[in-house]
């Protein structure tokens, strides 16, 4: 999954795409390296962050639609929303998919309409909003407390009619968590993957990996400079059964992809 955020204030500058023409040639390019997912975000997440208004976020998520659309017929389009005001007409302009990083809590319109329009959504783990998420978070168990977190939401998505086969799960790395509960995170998919639906990770440039730097976290390195990082962690999910990355960096993931698909089907 390609990530190209039409956001002036996405953590990565390098996600940062907002006319028409820089957005069709972005998602062109990931799909030429790989990328079987386009995954469009109009509002950021990051710590800290605040909502955009309804009109905001649309003008910025439909255009971006409607232009890799247009290009592109065949390909997966996510959107990255938390509004059902955003999602209905994202998937009228060939949107596919909806990726909610509120695990369809924020907005209780959201989770009829994609049991009505039957598509996949992604159900992600969050405690608190982008704004207050940082704000000490804690846990006993971090996997367990996720996958009965997660299995709740589960839970309300399918009360509200949607299919168990359109539901992803993403534990939400760095969203509510600790340095340290993201590594657990990592450490213990299996636990979360036990609750037995696609597993969606996204830690591509997070900050946690930056704290991998030669002079460690007293110098953590900037998001330009986290991929190297970002590369081992998401081979580790891959090896861990995660069914998709979400990242920056199509071709460089791709590449690692087929190195360990060669080692595994050797003879």
């Amino acid at each position: 999954m390609g990530i190209i955020n039409v956001t002036h204030d996405s953590f990565f500058s390098g996600s940062r795409v907002m006319d028409r023409d820089s957005v069709q040639t972005r998602a062109v390019e990931m799909v030429a390296q790989g990328a079987s997912i386009i995954d469009i975000g109009g509002e950021s997440s990051r710590p800290g962050s605040e909502y955009v208004s309804l009109q905001e976020e649309l003008d910025r998520v439909v255009p971006a639609v409607e232009t890799i659309r247009a290009v592109l017929p065949d390909v997966e389009i996510s959107v990255d929303t938390r509004k059902a005001g955003v999602a209905a007409p994202a998937l009228d302009a060939g949107a596919t998919m909806i990726n909610d990083i509120s695990g369809l809590r924020d907005d209780p319109a959201l989770a009829p309409l994609l049991a009505e329009r039957d598509v996949p959504v992604c159900i992600m783990h969050m405690r608190g909003t982008p704004r207050t998420m940082q704000q000490q978070p804690r846990y006993e168990d971090v996997a367990r407390e996720i996958g009965e977190e997660l299995t709740s939401f589960v839970e309300y998505a399918r009360n509200a009619g949607i299919g168990r086969e359109r539901i992803i799960l993403d534990p939400g790395i760095g969203f509510g968590k600790t340095f340290a509960h993201n590594w657990l995170i990592l450490k213990n998919l299996p636990i979360i993957a036990e609750l037995g639906y696609p597993l969606l990770v996204g830690l591509s440039r997070k900050s946690f990996l930056g704290a991998c730097s030669p002079e460690g976290e007293s110098h953590p390195l900037p998001p330009e400079e986290r991929l190297h990082a970002t590369l081992a962690a998401q081979i580790w999910c891959t090896l861990q059964g995660v069914s998709i990355l979400r990242v920056h960096d199509v071709r460089p993931m791709v590449e690692a992809l087929a190195v360990l698909q060669r080692i595994f089907s050797a003879s």
